[in-house]
């Protein structure tokens, strides 16, 4: 496909699949229960976390993990007790258990006392040179802030690491949500320190899939250089708002083969 035609083809995905009846069964249903900024934040990063495997049991278990919070996520990350944490001794998804859900709980309540919050975390890994560029530095520095609180080993795989070539999929998706900006009522739009334009792909096998089938990466390896060469590739399509595509790819990869 030409640009132009590969343009208004992606377009017209991108508004088929860019709406609320499409995120029902999708992980970012879980922090639009909220209104408050700090409770989006905190539910939408923790659904985001473990936003892989079986959708219905990512959905299920991100439910389950609200309920254990009383369902005021950020009221239960500042002041919960010795008590209230043992709610969550239970609970598991996948790979994530109760000492990882502990350590997130200890390490987001440090972010918000002392680094001024989720958005601070990430966006001020950003220097005034890095402006136009993506979201890498942003994630190292979150990643380090976030791992600063004390933690067993196990747990670092939770936080991804593309300066070892993860495509830091969850993480970029939680990104998306946060900082994307349009009336479609999916992505939030609640972050302003953070460009749109700076985001990055979030990369899986679906949204690989379709990517690859219309020319838009050529890497066969799902890592962060294939973040990069997609993202880059979509900015030559949108480069104001480079990631609204991945709604198109992923939702042909998953619906369309």
């Amino acid at each position: 496909m030409k640009d132009k035609t590969l343009k208004a083809f992606l377009d017209e995905k991108v508004e088929l699949y860019n709406r609320p009846d499409f995120i029902e069964q999708d992980p970012v249903i879980i922090p639009h229960r909220y209104t408050q900024k700090e409770d989006i934040e905190i539910a939408g990063f923790l659904s985001a976390t473990i936003a892989w495997g079986n959708r219905v049991s990512i959905l299920k278990n991100g439910l389950r993990l609200m309920e254990m919070m009383d369902d005021s996520p950020y009221q239960f990350v500042m002041g919960a007790g010795e008590k209230e944490l043992k709610k969550l001794n239970k609970f598991v998804h996948r790979t994530f258990n109760d000492t990882d859900c502990l350590f997130f709980m200890e390490a987001l309540r440090s972010i918000y006392l002392n680094h001024g919050g989720l958005e601070t975390s990430f966006s001020e890994g950003l220097t005034k040179t890095d402006k136009d560029t993506d979201v890498f530095p942003a994630i190292m520095h979150f990643r380090a802030t976030f791992l600063s609180a004390p933690h067993l080993e196990r747990s670092v795989k939770h936080i991804a690491n593309p300066a070892a070539g993860s495509t830091a999929k969850r993480i970029n998706m939680f990104l998306r949500w946060m900082v994307r900006k349009d009336d479609k009522g999916v992505d939030f739009g609640i972050w302003s320190s953070i460009s749109p334009s700076q985001l990055c792909c979030p990369l899986d096998v679906h949204s690989g899939r379709s990517a690859r089938k219309l020319g838009l990466l050529n890497r066969k390896q799902n890592d962060w250089k294939a973040v990069i060469e997609l993202t880059e590739n979509l900015r030559q399509l949108d480069a104001k708002d480079p990631v609204k595509y991945d709604y198109a790819l992923f939702g042909m990869g998953v619906n369309e083969g």
